[in-house]
């Protein structure tokens, strides 16, 4: 799978990320990576509570959070299984900056518009960043579970933008959508550092 292609991605992350960071910093990957699960899921309720009177996003973002939590549950169960304790919450800072492109005010299209589009970006982020720990971290566990997270990753990707079509009121979706990949490849230049996910 190529990101350019498949998620549009304009900056891919250092496979090096994995040898220098990722492996002396299982703990802390780990821990993070349960908290993403767990937000994903989050996100997923905030667009039921706040869109309940559409009934397929209802729909879909109900199995989503079902989805994501499972995920959570299964990193929970790996880090158990190490000897370790999920830690504290990580800020994400990554996150919080594709937060500052979202529009603010504007009609309630524009914003559901706005957050299926975030969520499809953090999405398509997670889905690259675990296809680059998938090939890369000398751990066959964690090799094949996040070659299978991946996958999933992508299908989540997939469903949010195409929520964004067919709820789109006349916004242009392929417009805004590229303005987040520019946006997101100037942010995630500072990124690709540090013992977290998105870091």
């Amino acid at each position: 799978m190529s990101e350019k292609t498949i998620l549009k991605l304009q900056l891919p992350t250092d496979p090096n990320w994995v040898k220098n960071v990722v492996e002396s910093n299982i703990e802390e990957i780990l821990t993070d990576h349960a908290f993403c699960e767990q937000k994903a899921a989050s996100n997923a309720i905030t667009l039921i509570v706040q869109n309940p009177n559409l009934s397929d996003l209802v729909q879909e973002m109900a199995a989503l959070v079902q989805e994501e939590m499972d995920h959570f549950k299964r990193v929970h169960d790996i880090i158990l299984e190490r000897g370790y304790v999920l830690g504290r919450e990580r800020k994400d800072n990554y996150v919080n900056e594709l937060v500052k492109f979202m529009k603010k005010g504007g009609s309630r299209n524009e914003q559901l518009i706005d957050r299926l589009l975030f969520a499809a970006m953090i999405e398509a982020r997670s889905c690259e960043r675990f296809k680059v720990l998938s090939e890369n971290i000398n751990d066959k566990q964690l090799s094949a579970f996040y070659h299978e997270l991946m996958i999933s990753e992508a299908t989540h990707y997939a469903t949010f933008i195409r929520l964004a079509r067919k709820y789109t009121e006349g916004i242009d979706v392929d417009k805004r959508w590229k303005e987040f990949l520019d946006y997101e490849a100037q942010v995630i230049q500072n990124y690709g550092k540090r013992e977290t996910i998105h870091g």
